[in-house]
């Protein structure tokens, strides 16, 4: 297992390297260079909708998804753990942002914790080197993270590195459950797989450019819906 260990390391060295380079960037470029990420999330989010196959079973996988992460209260507590990981940070580094700025910084790591662990590219990246062997689409993905995480870092601070929590705990438990996930599926059922986590990486970009405050770690359960829904839409319908 490679991929995830080195998707790790970018994100880490990329943050550490937007905290020294924070002062030298200039602040139009740290408030809008966010907007172009969000531009990518939005394009990655639309180029994995349409490779949806059942859409049925991707709108309801969502619809059912979203329902269960409401209900389980996901984005609560995911909330609340961002937000103590803020104050141990501030308590540890202060000044690391204003009052004014906390709220903005939250969505924001928020928002990186569903890009650096959730993105298709990651989740088909750590099934793919756990079926094969082959780590290119992590490293790929590696590229993307290490700017992406000089920008936010600069901008919200090493708080930035500890969404690499998550991101390689997610990545390690796919590539583990990959021998035995893969052979119980087919193409249709992950390229529904793929459309659901398109839709949900498409309100991250929404929610990164605040444009909308969509509920996204609340749709996340939609993942688990996807597959099994396909399957049980092919078989009876």
């Amino acid at each position: 297992m490679i991929g995830p260990y080195i998707n790790s390391v970018g994100i880490i060295s990329g943050s550490i390297l937007g905290l020294l380079l924070g002062r030298h960037i200039p602040a139009t470029m740290k408030k809008r260079l966010p907007l172009m990420f969000s531009i990518v999330a939005i394009s990655l989010g639309v180029v994995m909708i349409i490779k949806v196959v059942n859409l049925p079973p991707v709108i309801l996988a969502l619809m059912v998804g979203t329902i269960l992460g409401e209900l389980l209260n996901i984005e609560k507590g995911v909330t609340s753990g961002a937000r103590r990981i803020q104050l141990l940070i501030e308590k540890k580094l202060p000044g690391t942002a204003a009052d004014h700025e906390k709220e903005v910084h939250l969505e924001r790591f928020i928002a990186i914790v569903i890009l650096f662990s959730f993105s298709g590219t990651g989740i088909f990246g750590a099934l793919q080197e756990g079926m094969s062997g082959d780590y290119t689409l992590l490293l790929v993905k590696t590229f993307m993270d290490f700017f992406t995480a000089i920008i936010f870092a600069a901008e919200i601070g090493i708080i930035t590195a500890t969404a690499a929590v998550p991101q390689l705990m997610l990545q390690t438990l796919l590539f583990l459950l990959a021998t035995v996930l893969l052979p119980l599926t087919n193409e249709s059922m992950l390229a529904d797989f793929s459309s659901v986590g398109g839709m949900i990486i498409l309100a991250t970009g929404l929610k990164i450019a605040e444009i909308k405050p969509f509920p996204v770690l609340s749709m996340l359960p939609a993942l688990l819906l996807a597959m099994p829904f396909s399957q049980l839409w092919e078989r009876f319908f």
